[in-house]
């Protein structure tokens, strides 16, 4: 079974969305949120961080906890000084004060899934869609962290909820196909990201085409799947990532290798 998530920015060949999980997915624009902007707020600077400046941005949210933006502030400081671990609790800390803001506890959860603690991100996450007031980023947030934990027919159920409520998205079809390429339903992974990438453009159409091309190859279409990604890849690209793909699929279990846990970066 397998599961590949075109993720992060950099990651633009298949050779790295097959070792990404699915939660990266949502990398792909879910939509502004109202009071914080989804993942981009937990990356972190690339600039230089001094440990004044953590130290400060600790104690501006210490004095209020309760403070998501200064709490945010501080995640992004830990996190560029790979202190990932305290960011996750200043994180747990300011949702738990927060209950109410589904954005935070979205973005909660998908950090508890992207640490490999799927089940607490299904417990944040859960409470949250079973609340009847959540929107359509919980429900596809949630159907991740069910995939995460291999309970497929939950992550689908969570996906249509999602859909449900946002109908047509190209990030939850994208989640939603990869749920059935990481259960093994290639022809249904393929037709839901089809669909998917025929309505979207721009980066978010180079990662999805990436995504379909995974899926493409996996049923032994090399041909076809070459040409998918070098509509965005470079030619030393392509061939370094078919090459990539056809020493996977003859390894004994493929599918083992697309259900590791994404790796941020």
């Amino acid at each position: 079974m397998m599961k590949s998530t075109l993720g992060a920015g950099k990651r633009s060949s298949l050779r790295l969305v097959a070792g990404a999980s699915l939660l990266v997915l949502a990398a792909l624009p879910l939509g502004g949120c109202q009071t914080m902007s989804s993942d981009s707020l937990l990356t972190g600077s690339t600039g230089t961080i001094s440990l004044k400046q953590t130290a400060d941005a600790a104690k501006r949210w210490e004095a209020d906890p309760s403070n998501a933006k200064l709490a945010f502030q501080y995640i992004g400081l830990l996190k560029s000084m790979g202190q990932t671990d305290k960011a996750l609790s200043v994180l747990a800390e300011v949702s738990k004060r927060n209950p109410q803001n589904q954005s935070l506890m979205t973005i909660y959860g998908k950090e508890l899934a992207a640490g490999g603690r799927g089940e607490e991100a299904i417990g944040v996450l859960r409470q949250v869609a079973d609340s009847g007031k959540a929107d359509w980023k919980i429900h596809s947030a949630l159907g991740m962290a069910y995939d995460q934990q291999g309970q497929f027919a939950d992550a689908r159920a969570s996906y249509q909820a999602a859909l449900t409520a946002k109908p047509g998205d190209a990030s939850v079809l994208n989640n939603l196909g990869m749920s059935y390429a990481l259960e093994g339903n290639l022809p249904e992974a393929e037709q839901t990201l089809r669909q998917a990438a025929a309505q979207t453009r721009g980066a978010g159409a180079a990662r999805l085409r990436q995504n379909l091309a995974l899926v493409v190859g996996l049923q032994g279409r090399f041909d076809e799947a070459k040409a998918i990604i070098s509509k965005d890849l470079s030619a030393n690209e392509v061939e370094a990532n078919m090459a990539y793909l056809k020493t996977m699929l003859a390894q004994p279990d493929p599918w083992q290798q697309l259900k590791q846990p994404a790796k941020s970066g």
